[in-house]
């Protein structure tokens, strides 16, 4: 069954917007007018001596100002081609009644029809006005600066490089890095999290946070149409146009059913006065009754609402989905696909430990972290940024010149007028640096490639833990080595053990080398994964899986396995164009544990929606039969269409109110 505009209007349907508020109230205000004029016209008639033509002229007066719009769609819709549609049986069930004198039942249903349409409208403006009130992060204004001062714009008017102001109370207006004050801020719309995140110089920020208690000044990295208050907002907003496999059938079961049982009513109304010679008023009454029954708006309604429910119950947890045909993927998934770094662990790498050489003539740890972090001061690599990050110190570039970076190996460099060398073992045996005294406290039997990967053998000082090795030279004299790991987060475990306990494969995709993998899945409980993995390989080993696998990745270099999985979840999208295009689903709050959570709505929501098609068409099956053979009056008819309908969006309704997130 399709809804025109006119149809819509007709259904009280709103936006969750003002304009919808306001077009709610005005049809409450139509059907409690068109009620009262129904009220006086039975009581005219039971206590009055009323003329019998003013009483009908007050029941048709009640018809048209609760049903108006209804005729008046029906009509419009006729010369559109679209006959047979829930306004067309309303109308024709509504007129036909008029035709053989039963007035008082004529309006009810018109009434009782348009009251369950103002349910349906509510129940719907609820919805959406709930997920509005969660993802309220579109900000009105950024202060921007021009000279000394702060102006007042618009935010798509700020460019890419431009320094803003934002104050207490404020929403931060565009994605950016901190270039003055400090603040804390509430990223709860964007992740769900009620926890206020403290943020410095030098930090990013992210469109669509409130700025807490302090003013700071932000020099914007992206343009508002490419931030990610701005692409979220068109997420929320598209998210109704992917539609679930069961709302294409609902759609095309409408289009077959109306035509068939308005045929049915026709003959039901024709055939038996033909043939038993019965009264043919009696079977007319019983073929309208039919027709009110018929109306599939219980269907047609509820498990579009009851997909948007679950949308909006995501959104609440910190889960965007792109569309319930997502939605309903997501309840089927056998396996989780996960990628370790970003994902499982926090992809922030920190220093360890520092093993200084046996003959520590040369130098102590303070040394060795020092030359480390000169050396690595002109990369932007995650290691180089944590040997950095551990130093602590302001970094005097003046002393470090000749800076080469071999790909593979490591850094080579002058410190202080000496030669240093940072890196891998390749890079150590590249300039002939001899570290046999180490041999026994860190493993150098490992002939990987690259200084990320863990060259740990089992029996070393470092035979219990996991990471990389960066080892360091100093005048060509090898001084020691530092152990940097990456950190699982917090939830990792929990998530992957939620869901092993749902009867869900847990596999573990990862470039970083075996050593470092199996630390992990065995820390984590993951009992199958792969590693020293490039891009193409996770492509591969995905396909494997495929058919009812999901693969949750970081977004950015997983983009395309995150394309090519049955559903693509994108851990810590936030700002992250790549999640946001080639992801299914983003978990904004980068919390792994939402995976499960995520699962579990889809779930409840495929089961409500199953749980209103399977009522809906009982009921009406059965109120069906007993109009066919006079057992049921327009008053059941009523209960089967608006009563169902109203049922239906009450248990849609149960989504939206379930748990935030588990």
């Amino acid at each position: 069954m399709e809804k025109t505009d006119e149809n819509e209007a007709a259904c009280s349907c709103t936006e969750g917007s003002d304009d919808g508020d306001n077009e709610f109230g005005k049809n409450l205000r139509r059907v409690l007018t068109g009620a009262v004029i129904y009220a006086a016209a039975i009581l005219s008639g039971l206590y009055s001596d009323a003329p019998a033509m003013l009483i009908v002229l007050l029941f048709l007066f009640a018809y048209f100002v609760i049903g108006g719009i209804i005729v008046k769609a029906a009509i419009l819709n006729i010369f559109r081609g679209r006959v047979f549609d829930e306004n067309f049986l309303m109308t024709v069930a509504t007129a036909g009644a008029f035709f053989i004198g039963d007035y008082s039942e004529a309006v009810a249903v018109m009434l009782f029809f348009q009251v369950g349409e103002l349910f349906q409208s509510y129940a719907v403006g609820k919805s959406r006005r709930s997920i509005a009130a969660l993802m309220d992060i579109r900000p009105d204004y950024a202060y921007l600066k021009r000279g000394a001062e702060f102006i007042r714009v618009m935010p798509e008017e700020v460019a890419k490089g431009e320094t803003i102001q934002v104050k207490p109370g404020e929403k931060i207006p565009l994605d950016g890095i901190i270039t003055a004050g400090s603040s804390f801020v509430d990223t709860k719309a964007l992740t769900g999290e009620s926890i206020p995140r403290e943020v410095y110089i030098g930090e990013p920020v992210i469109s669509g946070s409130i700025n807490l208690n302090g003013v700071i000044e932000i020099r914007t990295e992206k343009e508002y149409s490419e931030g990610t208050v701005k692409k979220i907002l068109e997420l929320v907003e598209n998210a109704g146009s992917r539609k679930a496999p069961v709302e294409h059938f609902i759609t095309k079961f409408a289009r077959v059913y109306t035509p068939i049982v308005v045929g049915v009513a026709i003959l039901l109304a024709i055939l038996p006065p033909l043939v038993t010679g019965g009264d043919i008023k009696t079977w007319l009454y019983r073929a309208l009754t039919f027709l009110v029954i018929s109306c599939p708006c219980a269907l047609v309604i509820s498990i579009p609402l009851g997909f948007f429910g679950g949308i909006g119950g995501a959104s609440r947890a910190g889960i965007l989905v792109k569309g319930s045909n997502y939605l309903e993927a997501l309840r089927n998934i056998e396996t989780v696909v996960m990628d370790k770094t970003g994902t499982l662990t926090k992809g922030s790498f920190l220093v360890r430990k520092i093993i200084p050489a046996a003959d520590k003539r040369f130098a102590g740890n303070d040394k060795i972290l020092e030359i480390a972090a000169y050396a690595e001061s002109f990369s932007s690599h995650p290691i180089s940024k944590s040997l950095r990050l551990a130093y602590d110190k302001e970094l005097m570039k003046e002393r470090i010149t000749d800076v080469e970076e071999i790909a593979g190996h490591g850094v080579k460099a002058v410190f202080d007028g000496r030669n240093v060398y940072v890196g891998n073992i390749k890079m150590m045996q590249r300039y002939g640096i001899h570290i046999e005294e180490m041999t026994d406290r860190v493993g150098q039997e490992s002939s990987h490639e690259s200084c990320q990967e863990s060259n740990t053998k089992p029996g070393s000082i470092l035979s219990n833990e996991a990471g990389t090795i960066i080892h360091v030279a100093y005048d060509e004299q090898y001084i020691g080595a530092i152990l940097i790991a990456d950190e699982l987060k917090e939830d990792a475990k929990e998530a992957v053990e939620k869901l092993k306990a749902a009867s869900i494969k847990v596999v573990m995709l990862t470039g970083d080398s075996n050593q470092v993998a199996a630390y992990v899945a065995n820390e984590l409980g993951i009992d199958e994964y792969y590693s020293e993995l490039l891009p193409v390989d996770k492509v591969e080993i995905m396909e494997r899986f495929l058919g009812k696998a999901a693969f949750v990745g970081d977004g950015i270099n997983d983009a395309p396995v995150l394309a090519r999985a049955d559903v693509g979840i994108a851990m810590g999208g936030l700002g992250s164009d790549a999640a946001i295009e080639a992801a299914d689903v983003v978990i904004m709050n980068d919390m792994p544990s939402k995976i499960h959570a995520a699962i579990k709505i889809s779930k409840r929501t495929i089961k409500i929606v199953r749980e209103n098609i399977v009522f809906a068409l009982v009921i009406k099956t059965m109120v069906l039969i007993l109009a066919a053979f006079g057992y049921a009056t327009m008053w059941a008819a009523v209960f089967a269409d608006v009563g169902v309908a109203f049922l239906a969006i009450l248990n849609s309704m149960r989504v939206i109110k379930g748990d935030k997130a588990t």
